[in-house]
């Protein structure tokens, strides 16, 4: 058993008066392989032209059996309001990514708000002093250097490193103003009224589904220094969070989960920011280096450098709800006339339902991301609605909804290092709650958090993070809350679904 050290204030208020909880010592084993972050994409492990089984046949008839007519009526409506909207995306480029100070983040205008509803992502300013984020980049390249058995990929000249507890990651993941910036994303996000979900306690009457959005917990991914000149880590357009998982009754929930209404036929009523429907979904059924199992409402990195477009880093795809309709109905239709050179390939009317069933999920394979292109996604017109999000520098955080695509230059062409702290957002729930008992066994073991590449990771590294981290400073409790070090107090919350989802977060880690 292992206690922690943390100074006798911070104890006393991480576990509201109470000693600081002794952490159980026996985590449950990370079954996934050792390996890099090539191992989450079909195209670049070599698997991006296999066959899905059969059983996907059956899955996606079940999907649209018996509303046919609505599903592809609704696909011509989204091919019309694509075609309608994609000459905005080509026109402003990166000026579509609304951006704000962190500073007025507390009373954001109603211009970011409608901007980062309609395109899914936000570049939030100066979120930690550049000093900071420079001193941590510095310290990262130490660790490194320090420790020269630590993987990356590609192997002869890392861009992304297999390290999640180095004290700069440790350290920004628990900064204050991230914790702050990651309540004010999360904020754009509601919770629909919902019964409690099975096992929970008598002690409230359930109103909301049991989350919480003002409590941000930690994610441990990895990082990227990427050298000038680098083609190698060339990711295409992307979705995370599983791919055939989406489509699965077990995976996303078909149609009593989050994309019901796109299955339906009526993509126009999918809501992208309703939480409640997604606390069931499992993510991760194939155990895939590249599938994540927890609840991450955003995506994000923060930055270490100042860089442009060009130079190694992120392009996102505005279109958002549009977007997403499409790559969820695109399996279910083929083309009349199959020649994209032809006129008309693209017009509504040359598009179908699929005559007779196939297995085929376009970019989709179980244990790896979802992978889109130009030629299985071509309404999505992908060259030009991919855009880079713009100069940042060290010290922004960029953030994008879970499902947007996105991707990165196919080649850095600038002259210094692209440098990110790979950092979401993810809210209190009853599932990412047990993921992060098991992070937090895995971060005391210095091992790879449980979605990623296992092996014996940073165990041996010299200089990585321990729970003593939280005593520096004075402590930082949200912080080490966050990482499972500490209880939440549910009596402090009105709203019975942060009440509840934090009663049972501190049973599970407890």
């Amino acid at each position: 058993m292992l206690k922690t050290t943390l100074r006798p204030a911070l104890t006393s208020r991480l576990s509201n008066g109470s000693s600081f909880r002794t952490l159980a010592s026996a985590a449950t084993a990370n079954a996934k392989k050792e390996g890099d972050i090539s191992n989450s994409f079909a195209s670049l492990a070599g698997t991006d032209n296999a066959v899905l089984p059969d059983r996907y046949t059956s899955i996606k008839h079940s999907l649209i059996s018996g509303h046919e007519d609505a599903v592809l009526s609704s696909f011509q409506r989204l091919l019309r309001a694509l075609r309608t909207s994609i000459p905005t995306i080509k026109s402003h480029g990166s000026a579509t990514i609304p951006s704000i100070p962190f500073s007025e983040i507390s009373n954001p205008p109603a211009s970011f708000t409608a901007a980062h509803r309609a395109t899914g992502v936000a570049i939030i300013r100066s979120v930690v002093p550049p000093t900071d984020a420079l001193s941590w980049l510095s310290d990262l390249r130490a660790y490194i250097a320090a420790n020269p058995t630590t993987k990356g990929f590609p192997a002869d000249r890392p861009a992304v490193y297999e390290l999640y507890w180095s004290r700069a990651q440790v350290l920004a993941r628990s900064h204050p103003n991230m914790l702050e910036t990651f309540r004010f994303l999360m904020s754009h996000w509601h919770n629909a009224s919902s019964p409690a979900l099975q096992g929970g306690s008598s002690n409230h009457l359930h109103t909301a589904a049991p989350i919480s959005m003002s409590h941000p917990i930690s994610y441990a991914d990895r990082l990227r220094i990427r050298p000038p000149g680098d083609t190698s880590f060339a990711l295409g357009p992307h979705v995370d969070g599983g791919s055939v998982e989406r489509w699965e009754p077990s995976g996303y929930n078909g149609l009593s989960g989050p994309y019901s209404s796109v299955f339906q036929g009526n993509w126009d009523e999918h809501d992208p920011f309703e939480a409640s429907s997604r606390l069931g979904v499992t993510s991760d059924l194939y155990s895939g280096a590249g599938a994540c199992s927890m609840f991450r409402m955003y995506q994000g990195w923060l930055s270490l450098s100042s860089t442009g477009p060009g130079e190694g880093t992120l392009k996102v795809n505005p279109l958002f709800k549009l977007a997403t309709a499409y790559y969820l109905l695109r399996p279910f239709f083929v083309p009349l006339n199959p020649d994209p050179a032809r006129p008309g390939f693209l017009d509504e009317g040359n598009w179908m339902l699929e005559p007779e069933g196939s297995s085929k999920i376009e970019g989709a394979w179980p244990g790896h991301g979802q992978e889109l292109s130009a030629s299985l996604h071509p309404h999505l017109e992908l060259a030009d609605t991919m855009v880079s999000v713009g100069q940042v520098e060290p010290g922004d955080y960029i953030a994008w909804h879970c499902d947007t695509i996105h991707a990165v230059d196919a080649e850095h062409k600038g002259t210094g290092d692209a440098s990110v702290l790979y950092i979401p957002a993810a809210p209190l729930t009853e599932g990412n709650a047990r993921y992060l008992y098991r992070q937090r066994e895995a971060f005391l073991k210095g091992e790879p958090g449980p979605d990623f590449p296992g092996g014996e990771g940073e165990s041996r590294h010299v200089g990585r993070a321990t729970e003593g981290i939280f005593e520096e400073g004075g402590g930082d409790v949200e912080g080490a809350r966050g990482m499972g070090l500490g209880m939440w107090d549910p009596s402090r919350f009105a709203d019975v679904g942060e009440a509840e989802v934090m009663e049972r977060a501190n049973r599970i880690l407890s």
